[in-house]
């Protein structure tokens, strides 16, 4: 007789909350990183306010957001670099060939946009995550031989960029994360978070319209060119 493995009904619990088209659409959208409002979430999943409503108080309930009040404003966010990580994997097993096409100029631009570079929660990808991690193995200050790890060489590139590498807490300091654009790993965990992080403090990438879009500027050309040898061409 077998005994049957007790994760087993955590894991269909978790499974069920996902297994909702509204409620996938507010977790990609979350991606982002950012705390969003009720009211933002469904106006981008095209659901009434108190449809919206029931879904995020499932998701919270489940421990896959948390939420917070500021007045009457209700604001919730992914619950954790584990959660977004479980996302974006999912994500990334749709072929682009299943994706509908963009109906509109605009959702064609934006589509475009969020390809060359944006936000997967807390670190870079598209395109110009894909370079970062080229460039970073080419130099030698990234493994990709056996799962993601930096070198000695790479651990000093980071302090000499003057980004600081938070080494204390549980989260892996690299690790690879399927980009579902580019259909190759890009550069997740502690570093990966405290590169995207810098990027956009010290002005290299900034945010562009209401999605993950990010685009990189003139000063972060420079930046990358000088500290990983990126061609700018790379970058547009």
């Amino acid at each position: 007789m077998t005994t049957r493995d007790p994760r087993a009904p955590l894991l269909a619990r978790l499974a069920g909350l996902i297994a909702d088209e509204t409620r996938a659409a507010c977790l990609l959208a979350l991606l982002d990183g950012r705390a969003w409002t009720a009211g933002e979430l469904a106006r981008h999943a095209g659901v009434a306010a108190s449809t919206l409503s029931e879904h995020l108080g499932k998701l919270v309930a489940g421990g896959v957001l948390t939420e917070e009040r500021q007045g009457r404003h209700r604001y919730v966010r992914l619950a954790g670099a584990r959660i977004a990580q479980l996302v974006e994997d999912l994500a990334a097993q749709v072929a682009p060939g299943d994706v509908a096409g963009p109906r509109s100029l605009r959702a064609s631009s934006a589509g475009s946009a969020m390809a060359r570079g944006r936000t997967c929660y807390d670190h870079l990808a598209g395109r110009l995550g894909i370079a970062v991690t080229d460039a970073l193995t080419a130099r030698g200050l990234l493994l990709q031989d056996t799962g993601f790890a930096l070198t000695d060489a790479g651990l000093r590139w980071f302090e000499g960029a003057g980004i600081a590498l938070d080494r204390a807490g549980r989260r892996p300091l690299v690790r690879a994360c399927l980009d579902w654009t580019e259909r190759r790993p890009h550069l997740a965990g502690t570093a990966g978070a405290a590169l995207c992080r810098h990027a956009l403090d010290t002005g290299w990438c900034e945010r562009i319209g209401s999605e993950r879009a990010v685009r990189v500027t003139p000063e972060g050309e420079r930046a990358l060119a000088e500290l990983l040898g990126i061609d700018a061409g790379a970058l547009r």
